[in-house]
């Protein structure tokens, strides 16, 4: 359950940083927002890492899963869109997946 809580918090600091970049160039905002983007990107990477994976490429993807459930929250939250029932089903369904890939057993095949 832990890395859930790492994957939810390098999430809100990878949109943050993401929406950073989204507001001044999409939205004609200042070039000052690349500076607390970049920061909330670095942020996000090294977040990432306290994740509890043997490898790098499962947690990541993983982390999908939950990436796309924040992103729908942001949608709502900070952009004030109401997500459409297929946005809530997917992500459903990746969340599904990203634990599966977390906390199934693991089946060696060689």
């Amino acid at each position: 359950m832990t890395s859930y809580l790492w994957f939810l918090l390098a999430a809100v600091f990878e949109i943050a940083g993401c929406y950073a970049f989204w507001m001044w160039l999409r939205l004609d905002r200042s070039a000052w927002w690349i500076a607390p983007g970049l920061l909330s990107l670095v942020l996000f990477a090294l977040i990432l890492t306290r994740v509890e994976a043997s490898f790098a490429g499962r947690a990541y993807a993983a982390y999908g899963g939950v990436y796309i459930v924040a992103s729908l929250a942001w949608l709502a939250l900070i952009e004030k869109t109401r997500p459409m029932l297929s946005d809530l089903l997917g992500a459903a369904l990746c969340l599904a997946g990203a634990a599966i890939i977390l906390f199934a057993p693991r089946l060696h095949t060689s």
